[in-house]
């Protein structure tokens, strides 16, 4: 499957959050936003000394002892309790983000971190 990078999204500066990813145009509940490839390594790789890099905030969980990069915006998009878009593992090694509501040009497109759009156990930082 062709991986593209789409022109329905771009990142810019998140109030209070550092960068997020923003609707560049209307997006519909369903659309597929982003497919992205997703770079697979060790836990290990991602602290030193035992404590956490800059890596470990951009990385999901992938498994026992590992963790995932996404590539294209797939590790900038924030976290919502009530997101608009959610992610999905495609394949062995690849993600979509879809709209799971309409967006509107400008709006801020956030997942939840926990998968489920509906799961809000408590996250490792503090929540915007």
């Amino acid at each position: 499957m062709p991986l593209q990078p789409t022109d329905l999204i771009e990142v810019r500066r998140s109030q209070g959050r550092g960068r997020g990813v923003f609707a560049r145009k209307f997006i519909a509940s369903g659309t597929i936003i982003e497919r992205v490839p997703m770079l697979v390594f060790s836990d290990k790789e991602i602290h030193i000394d035992g404590q956490p890099t800059t890596l470990y905030h951009y990385c999901f969980e992938w498994g026992r002892e590992t963790v995932a990069i996404a590539l294209g915006y797939g590790s900038i998009y924030n976290h919502s309790y009530s997101p608009n878009a959610r992610y999905d593992d495609i394949a062995q090694r690849t993600k979509i983000f879809s709209a799971i509501q309409d967006i509107q040009p400008g709006e801020e497109i956030t997942i939840n971190y926990n998968g489920d759009p509906d799961n809000n156990n408590p996250m490792e930082f503090e929540v915007l």
